[in-house]
């Protein structure tokens, strides 16, 4: 029987927001030949759920079981229960046929091995799963190669090999992959690792983590030093002060939420298959630790689903959240017998391990409707008492299936042996993801975070600016009586309900954003689930822009002394407001600013009666801007901008902007400083032109300006001759890789979550 000519009888049919269909349209749906949608949404899910079920038939479940089967897990989708990641959806019964989300890849110590893992990532990201790296195996900078007698050139340079691979490489060729590089804090280049992402174009594709091993947590308790060891001979070859190195990650970390950190000893002192090896490095949002070449299947219960009663009865229906848990172990375990692998190494050890990650989503709209606020003791319980219920379910599920269908391979070699006990199917069963667009499928909020905005204001292509709110807020708001267009553009104004006179003070405890909520209740919020999971938990901590140094030193120790294995920060604002340079030139160039301003005194250097310089033409979503940058003596002097035949508005604020630009110049502010303030302005007409998208006229004249070289003249008498160099052609990869608050393909906001910038809107992603 081939799973095709199984049959889902359920009358049901999805019931999807606005949102919902444009994703799922986007993203999930298939297409034909021409790029055009070929398949409904109840499509997909009939198929996922055929396909998924067939594995049954191997177990000697018989055609009438296993279209029951089918049928669950229909409903359980259709229904918006219960969701799969990512390349279950795209790919269940479909040719390329790769169901795993995570994946993590040994990197050895050689060159024919080192390339062997961009081959497999390679592979890997065109199948539609991320990947894992930990570089920890390889010899530091300026050791030793004996077969070259030259020098190695370190883990990070090798690091740039994988990402610049990944950035050619289009995952399932809808978009680019995403991977996770990890060092040992006592690896000698840890400092060049922990530093590396201090430049925003660097090192895109990849989220770092810094694998922090209890010995270093020792030395910073104390604030004595640890070592640094060389892995190609195992000798110390320095001793590093733990507290100089924690400080730079936690500097980093403030600067731009890079690096996290992973408490890899207290993950595998959790790992039932120590004797199979240890781990190293996780999938990239950090909640997967895997085994070299192992997978993992990763799904979703969507906890909107398990409130149940009306009004202020409501409560949690543990027997519907069991039943979900047991139905999906199921739906989990059959994919790792019906995916195609990309590499025979994984399909064995995947086989061996069968290890699954059963999470949820919605957490936060769970509390909202049960009137509890995320910040609270209650909201902690309540995350302790559902991942309770969830892991012991699991289990007993993973235990059915062992008994019927044999425990995982490698079970007698497992920590689970030694304990004695029923036999597991599944080495794992639990993990917490931070879900991304599978939540905007279900209509939920994302994995366990809180609500990032309760209203944001949205630019529309026709210049008319749309308020849209936070779906549960609006509907409390009008059946509490106290919802108005100002109150919802105030919402929209300040991103939250905080003090915003006119909300009641009980909603405004309830409704609370990742903002309002102090450090702390996050890293809480994360053990309380950490405690009930086998595998890892995504979370992210929210910080203020205003958030010092000390109060992300404060949530590391925190998260460690709390028992998570892990935790990523971010601070609002810093990864598209920070000026990231190196110290020493800084201070020079701070120092020549204050001379300049003493001796300009504000005033801008007149117009010589010369100057010299050229235009470009860009290409803007409001026409052609040809941009004219003039020179003196002393450097760049002035900025024209023309908006082709045009005028009226869109010629008046160019004009407006090139006037401004040009005092700043003859004032003596640095170009760099003109271009950060205007590069990446956005406005809803968008273009693209040679080398990447152009988001607004005033972005248009900011990359005119850094693309301009410079034009040398001689000036002999009357006479001159043009000494100039083309500008070099820009390097084709446009500004998408810098994250802003705005989405690029729908204009709405961008939440950071787990190393990963996520549309709640249309669904576009990016890690790194």
């Amino acid at each position: 029987m081939d799973w095709k000519d199984i049959v889902v009888s359920s009358k049901k049919n999805p019931s999807l927001s606005k949102n919902s269909l444009i994703v799922m349209e986007k993203r999930y749906l298939a297409k034909d030949d021409r790029g055009e949608v070929a398949e409904t949404p109840r499509g997909l899910f009939e198929r996922v759920a055929r396909f998924v079920a067939s594995a049954d038939l191997a177990y000697g479940r018989s055609a009438e079981e296993v279209s029951r089967t089918a049928d669950e897990f229909y409903e359980m989708m259709c229904d918006l229960q219960f969701i799969p990641n990512t390349p279950t959806l795209m790919n269940a019964g479909r040719p390329l046929g790769q169901l795993s989300a995570c994946f993590v890849l040994p990197v050895e110590d050689s060159m024919d091995r080192i390339f062997d893992s961009v081959k497999h990532m390679a592979l890997i990201h065109k199948s539609g799963g991320g990947t894992g790296f930990s570089f920890s195996r390889l010899r530091p900078n300026s050791d030793m190669v004996k077969t070259t007698a030259g020098v190695s050139s370190g883990p990070v340079s090798f690091m740039n090999i994988f990402n610049a691979a990944t950035e050619t490489i289009k995952q399932g060729g809808t978009r680019r992959g995403a991977n996770m590089a990890i060092l040992r804090v006592d690896h000698p280049d840890i400092i060049e690792f922990v530093t590396a992402k201090e430049d925003t174009s660097a090192l895109t594709n990849f989220n770092i983590s810094v694998a922090v091993t209890d010995e270093f947590m020792k030395a910073l308790e104390d604030g004595g030093d640890y070592p640094l060891v060389n892995p190609r001979t195992g000798e110390t070859v320095k001793m590093m002060n733990a507290v100089d190195v924690f400080d730079l990650i936690v500097d980093k970390a403030w600067l731009n939420g890079e690096p996290g950190i992973i408490f890899i000893d207290r993950i595998n002192d959790r790992n039932p298959l120590k004797k199979i090896g240890l781990i190293e490095s996780t999938n990239p949002c950090g909640e997967q630790p895997l085994l070299p070449y192992e997978s993992c299947n990763l799904g979703s219960i969507n906890l909107n689903c398990v409130v149940s009663g009306n009004g202020g009865g409501l409560r949690i229906d543990y027997d519907r959240l069991k039943g979900l848990a047991r139905k999906a172990v199921h739906f989990l375990d059959n994919i790792i017998d019906l995916n195609q692998y990309p590499l025979p190494e994984i399909r064995e050890t995947t086989l061996a391990n069968r290890k699954i990650g059963l999470g949820v989503m919605g957490f936060a709209d769970l509390l909202i409707r049960l009137g509890i606020s995320y910040d609270s003791e209650e909201a902690v319980k309540t995350a302790v008492n559902i991942m309770s219920a969830i892991q012991d379910e699991a289990r007993d599920a993973s235990r059915a299936l062992a008994a019927e269908r044999g425990p995982f391979p490698n079970y007698a070699r497992s920590s689970y042996a030694e304990e004695g006990g029923k036999p597991l199917r599944n080495a794992t069963t639990t993990t917490i993801a931070p879900t991304g667009t599978i939540s905007i499928i279900a209509n939920s909020s994302s994995g366990i975070e809180p609500i990032f905005a309760l209203a944001y204001v949205r630019n529309v292509m026709d210049n008319n600016v749309l308020v849209e709110t936070n779906p549960l807020f609006e509907k409390t708001a009008r059946d509490g009586g106290f919802f108005s267009e100002e109150i919802m553009e105030k919402v929209a104004e300040h991103g939250s309900a905080s003090g915003i006179e006119g909300i009641p003070e009980n909603y405004r405890k309830v409704f609370v954003t990742s903002h309002d909520i102090l450090p702390e209740w996050h890293v809480r919020i994360q053990a309380a689930f950490q405690k009930f999971t086998d595998n890892a938990v995504s979370k992210t901590v929210n910080f203020p822009n205003s958030a010092t140094r000390d109060d992300i030193r404060k949530v590391y120790s925190l998260a460690y002394e709390l028992e998570c294995k892990g935790v990523t920060v971010y601070r609002d604002g810093s990864r598209d407001s920070q000026v990231l340079e190196k110290s020493s030139t800084r201070k020079a160039r701070d120092a020549n600013d204050a001379a300049d301003e003493i001796e300009s005194h504000h005033r801008p250097r007149p117009r010589r009666e010369v100057t010299w310089g050229a235009t470009r033409k860009m290409i803007t979503g409001c026409g052609a801007l040809y941009v004219t940058i003039n020179e003196d003596k002393e450097g760049l002097f002035e900025v024209f901008a023309t908006m082709g035949k045009s005028g009226g508005c869109a010629a008046s604020q160019t004009e407006s902007v090139s006037r401004l630009i040009s005092l700043a110049l003859r004032s003596g502010i640095d170009k760099e400083q003109v271009i950060k303030q205007l590069k990446g302005v956005r406005c809803p007409n968008q273009a693209w032109e040679k080398g990447g998208r152009v988001y607004s006229c005033a972005d248009a004249i900011a990359k005119a300006m850094e693309r301009h070289e410079g034009i040398n003249f001689v000036i002999d008498g009357n006479d001159r001759q043009e000494m100039a160099k083309n500008s070099a052609e820009i390097d084709g990869k446009g500004s998408d890789k810098v994250m802003v608050g705005v989405c690029p393909d729908c204009h709405g906001p961008l939440e950071f979550e787990s190393g990963c910038s996520v549309c709640r809107s249309c669904g576009f992603s990016r890690c790194g």
